[in-house]
């Protein structure tokens, strides 16, 4: 998909296979009017008659417009009211799906009849582009008859043509093509994507781009790192994990890294603790934090940030079998401490830990996990919010930001001490689950003892890293959260 800042001063000669024009219910804007005039007052009949879109996210196509250089005119309604947020991703969304239904290459949209209460100009332009690229997002790695793809593989926005619209738009186009990264190594089965294909598809990453280094550390080279929990996950199947270390550098050796740790569990039976049967198909799901980071770091190096970035991929299955851990084996982590497994289905913290305390070596400015951890998170804020803990205030505030502004929301969870007692053990230094109350917050904390050196975020992204049911698929959250975060840091 290709985005194109294109200055238009009369939208009447616009060649192109179709020109969307945003219309609002309160009355014609300065676009609308010119088109109108162009086509001998068309526009003005169908207002007059109340046969134009009026409620937001309504649409109403015009195959033939005498009068026009354009094909085709799609009308989308902006509603009667100032337009916000929400209404504008309503817009947006009707939009680009009707768009990638149509049989067409190419859209213009007239942008400057767009405006969102709060937001400038940039702000939309980003956010067109990446619906845009959304849009283009095409499965077809496993069906032997795969639906036909898309057509549509250009569209314009009609600005002026700045170092800042085109600027926006970049971002926007850099981070749809990093969530679509995202969604398709989530969409992948298991047996399609284990942790040695994972590792693959991030040398590829890194063979595309310049600025990134990797290097795969395989099941050998975490015994000697002492990494106990982290292979107390995978002793239980055939599949080897693999620990993936992602290096983008875009300023001086001297600056302290952003480092992303991204849990990659490409399929989670429960192990030993083994999960229902129903919806465990969805458990390929559960490497999307590891999906994050990969295309977090693609946008990154696209866009050529100039900041340090550091990326973290535990990677592994977690199966049951003869050598499978057990409920109440202790294992020794990284970084020394003990762990008794109450529930082998806690088992993403323990790839956490040791990928965290490995984070520490990098003396890194912060350090931020993506994990689809609990089911306890689902419950607590459904498929809307991901829960967002940290130790640190300002860390914690500035990704909460950023997924406001990038339409990618979080909601601030608690990291109280009051919780730590319910992960006491009589056999280790601490358990790996803490009871049915709070799921989520002890699973935190349970992290948290493992980043007591820096600044720390954890992002719990059960609830939204993919969606159930019949359009089951995986979202790309939250590459633009973390994006935006990243983006924000050099602004």
């Amino acid at each position: 998909m290709d985005i194109h800042i294109t200055p238009i001063t009369d939208p009447t000669t616009a060649a192109t296979p179709c020109l969307v024009l945003p219309v609002s219910g309160t009355g014609p804007g300065d676009a609308e009017q010119a088109l109108d005039q162009a086509c001998g007052g068309l526009l003005a009949t169908l207002r007059q008659r109340g046969d134009l879109p009026a409620k937001t996210g309504d649409l109403l196509l015009l195959p033939t417009v005498s009068g026009l250089a354009a094909d085709r005119l799609l009308l989308v309604g902006t509603g009667t009211e100032p337009l916000g947020e929400a209404g504008f991703d309503k817009l947006v969304s009707a939009l680009f799906g009707r768009l990638r239904e149509m049989n067409i290459d190419a859209a213009t949209l007239l942008t400057g009849e767009l405006d969102v209460t709060g937001r400038e100009q940039p702000w939309i332009l980003t956010r067109l582009a990446r619906a845009a690229l959304l849009v283009s997002y095409h499965y077809t790695d496993t069906l032997s008859k795969p639906r036909p793809a898309p057509t549509l593989s250009r569209v314009e926005l009609a600005a002026e043509d700045s170092d800042v619209h085109r600027r926006a738009a970049a971002r926007g186009a850099a981070i749809g093509r990093g969530m679509n990264l995202a969604r398709h190594l989530g969409d992948l089965p298991a047996n399609y994507l284990t942790p040695t294909g994972l590792a693959e598809r991030a040398q590829a990453l890194a063979a595309d781009h310049e600025r990134l280094e990797v290097e795969i550390l395989d099941e050998e080279a975490l015994r000697e790192l002492g990494m106990g929990a982290l292979l107390a996950v995978t002793a239980g199947t055939e599949e080897p994990a693999r620990f993936i270390v992602l290096r983008y550098q875009g300023a001086g050796e001297d600056q302290a890294p952003q480092v992303l740790v991204g849990k990659g569990v490409t399929f989670d039976s429960g192990g030993i603790s083994l999960k229902p049967g129903a919806k465990m198909d969805e458990m390929k799901y559960d490497m999307c934090g590891a999906a994050s980071v990969l295309g977090t770091l693609q946008a990154v190096a696209e866009l050529e940030l100039e900041l340090n970035v550091v990326g973290l991929i535990a990677a592994a299955e977690n199966m049951p079998s003869g050598r499978a851990s057990r409920p109440s084996d202790v294992v020794t982590s990284m970084a020394g401490k003990t762990i008794e497994i109450l529930n082998t289905d806690a088992e993403g913290r323990l790839l956490l830990c040791d990928a965290l305390t490995y984070a520490g070596r990098f003396q890194p400015a912060a350090v931020i996990d993506i994990a689809t951890l609990t089911g306890a998170c689902v419950v607590a804020l459904g498929h809307h919010a991901t829960a967002v803990y940290s130790n640190q205030e300002a860390l914690g505030q500035a990704l909460l930001a950023a997924g406001e502004t990038a339409g990618d929301r979080g909601w601030p969870m608690p990291l109280w001490d009051d919780y730590q007692k319910q992960l006491d053990s009589n056999f280790a230094d601490l358990a790996n689950v803490g009871g049915p109350e709070g799921g989520s917050v002890t699973a935190a904390c349970f992290l948290a003892r493992f980043a007591e050196d820096y600044h720390w975020a954890h992002l719990d992204i059960a609830g939204t890293a993919w969606r159930p049911g019949t359009k089951k698929g995986a979202t790309g959250r939250p590459v633009a959260m973390l994006s935006q975060y990243l983006i924000d840091l050099v602004d």
